[in-house]
């Protein structure tokens, strides 16, 4: 991991940059981003992060999720990200900004602010091996069941955003599909 994240302040102000894993070693707060690709019925995709990821591998997480370089805008690297994680070009919206902090299971923390961006879901997808395992398709309500019933399965931003930000995360869905 050599990808330098941008340091921020609790307003969201950039204040320098650090090496990725020092970053999550550390817990540093820094900038990120979240994506909800969704098609036309309402389906979200989700993706299973690859076992080979540094954290939460294994897991299902929304549809990417990534860091913006130093000096890359925030939208452009969630761009970056869909294609080298789902090998995809989508348009994306914003939907909100969130904030957490949490100790993941192997000593590394997540201390985040990160724009949620959603977007219409491409037709094909080539997805990278080093970063997803397979992706499946899944109704907002049967996702918002299926992390109460099972949330050892999914990822903790993606529990976070369904518990704090709901409202947001549908209203966004429809706006996408409109």
């Amino acid at each position: 991991m050599t990808d330098e994240l941008i340091l921020v302040d609790e307003r969201n102000r950039a204040i320098g940059h650090a090496e990725k894993w020092t970053v999550h070693q550390d817990g540093l707060l820094h900038r990120a981003f979240s994506i909800f690709l969704v098609d036309q019925t309402g389906g979200l995709l989700l993706q299973q992060r690859s076992r080979a990821k540094y954290h939460s591998g294994g897991l299902w997480a929304n549809s990417c999720c990534g860091h913006p370089r130093p000096g890359e805008r925030t939208i452009a690297a969630a761009r970056r990200r869909l294609r080298e994680e789902l090998g995809a070009e989508a348009s994306l919206r914003y939907g909100f900004r969130a904030r957490y902090r949490t100790a993941l299971p192997n000593g590394l923390t997540e201390n985040e602010i990160v724009y949620v961006y959603f977007g219409s879901a491409p037709t094909a997808l080539h997805l990278n091996p080093d970063e997803v395992a397979r992706t499946a398709w899944i109704s907002l309500d049967a996702l918002r069941r299926d992390v109460r019933d099972r949330p050892g399965r999914y990822a903790y931003w993606l529990r976070y955003y369904l518990e704090n930000h709901f409202a947001a995360i549908r209203a966004a869905l429809r706006a996408s599909r409109a």
